[in-house]
């Protein structure tokens, strides 16, 4: 007798799972979508290249200007006061912060495409993106508790941050090319971790308080877009051709 309502309620929970996921995975990818726009309209809009590039006439080179740095900074505070603030905030106001945050983010990442070919990029991120749902479909799929995995990604992550400061002086190509191979891994396995977490958020949410569940899928989306996004660019100067 007990056995139709149990099962029952383990559907309508699956279902509730299934949708808080589809949001966070739609928001991510929206995120990406409009960083990528952001990012291409930088590079073919005049406008909007002028403000991110200075032509040295002496020289004949393009650099970048000090406002892509900025616009990297605003996305980098933007992160920290989402993760911090979003549980009291308004779910309008926190999806107005994440879209600011990936217009901004791809404004910034222009540059760094610049120095790359087009079909290295693309190619790059045809690659991220199957690595990606390949890590995050194990996230959601496999009965393995990820939860020990993640003090070990984080001083990972925090190792290869120090190593990249580090080698800003040192400016060593080997090192940067161990930098991209590690984070290359820390990433895969921050993709299935966050992904294995936001499932048992979606378990665990509100069914009936919608803004708990849109503040919940911005949060998510948010992670799982800066894994992509990092891993992205681990992978771009492990296989991207230089212009």
């Amino acid at each position: 007798m007990n056995q139709y309502p149990s099962a029952s309620g383990q559907v309508a929970k699956a279902e509730i799972v299934n949708a808080f996921m589809r949001g966070v995975y739609g928001w991510m990818s929206g995120g990406l979508a409009l960083t990528a726009f952001m990012a291409y309209a930088t590079l073919n809009v005049p406008a909007l290249f002028h403000l991110a590039f200075s032509y040295n006439p002496e020289a004949g080179t393009l650099a970048p200007t000090m406002l892509p740095m900025i616009a990297l900074f605003a996305a980098f505070g933007m992160v920290f006061f989402l993760s911090f603030k979003i549980s009291t905030m308004n779910p309008s106001t926190a999806t107005s912060l994440f879209l600011a945050f990936s217009a901004l983010n791809g404004f910034s990442l222009a540059p760094i495409l610049m120095a790359y070919t087009t079909a290295s990029v693309v190619s790059t991120f045809v690659t991220t993106a199957g690595m990606f749902g390949a890590m995050s479909l194990y996230g959601m799929l496999t009965k393995k508790d990820l939860t020990s995995w993640g003090s070990l990604l984080f001083m990972g992550l925090i190792g290869i941050i120090i190593a990249m400061v580090v080698n800003m002086f040192m400016q060593s190509s080997a090192m940067a090319f161990a930098i991209s191979v590690i984070g290359v891994i820390i990433f895969l396995g921050l993709t299935a971790y966050d992904t294995q977490k936001l499932k048992t958020m979606g378990e665990n949410v509100p069914a009936g308080d919608t803004a708990a569940i849109r503040r919940g899928t911005i949060l998510g989306a948010l992670t799982l877009y800066l894994d992509f996004y990092n891993l992205f660019l681990m992978l771009l100067r492990l296989m991207g051709d230089r212009r």
